[in-house]
């Protein structure tokens, strides 16, 4: 039959699949300093999903200016002066809102979750976190180990594209 040739398809191993679907999630981001993505899924099936940036209603830190960056505040350090929310906890808020469980679900983010991220991560029970990039915090590493989550890092782009 006409145009029935086979072709090879090359489709993504699930957690690159979702590591650049966070990617492009990222891409919503509204911090000036990093943009973050995160993708809860479950069975392979995307339950929420969650990029950094302000609240809703609340002006952009575009438009209000970082207080990090105006003070000098390294990454990784003092979140809560920040006027964002992370990828992570906008996912699990999201997951919340809609009423979705995210309980020993996976969650695929762009870069290592903080150490506020972590405790929301493991309060929430999700079992395993994805993470594409390094994020300066050893203690929210420790405290998702000592929970038993399971963290895996993976390089979000293969074939010497860069991370």
């Amino acid at each position: 039959m006409p145009g029935s040739e086979s072709r090879m398809i090359q489709r993504p191993d699930w957690h690159t699949y979702f590591l650049e679907i966070a990617q492009l999630v990222s891409s919503r981001s509204t911090c000036i300093r990093r943009a973050v993505g995160a993708v809860i899924t479950k069975d392979n099936r995307i339950l929420a999903t969650g990029y950094n940036g302000s609240p809703e209603n609340i002006s952009h830190c575009e438009e209000a200016g970082c207080l990090r960056k105006e003070l000098g505040i390294p990454s990784g350090e003092r979140h809560e002066i920040c006027r964002g929310l992370h990828a992570e906890q906008n996912a699990i808020i999201q997951a919340a809102v809609y009423g979705v469980s995210v309980k020993d679900a996976k969650m695929f983010v762009t870069f290592q979750p903080c150490v506020v991220c972590a405790k929301m991560i493991i309060n929430a029970k999700i079992g395993e976190v994805v993470f594409a990039g390094e994020y300066p915090d050893s203690l929210a590493m420790n405290l998702l180990q000592e929970a038993g989550v399971k963290m895996t890092r993976e390089s979000i782009y293969k074939e010497g594209k860069c991370e």
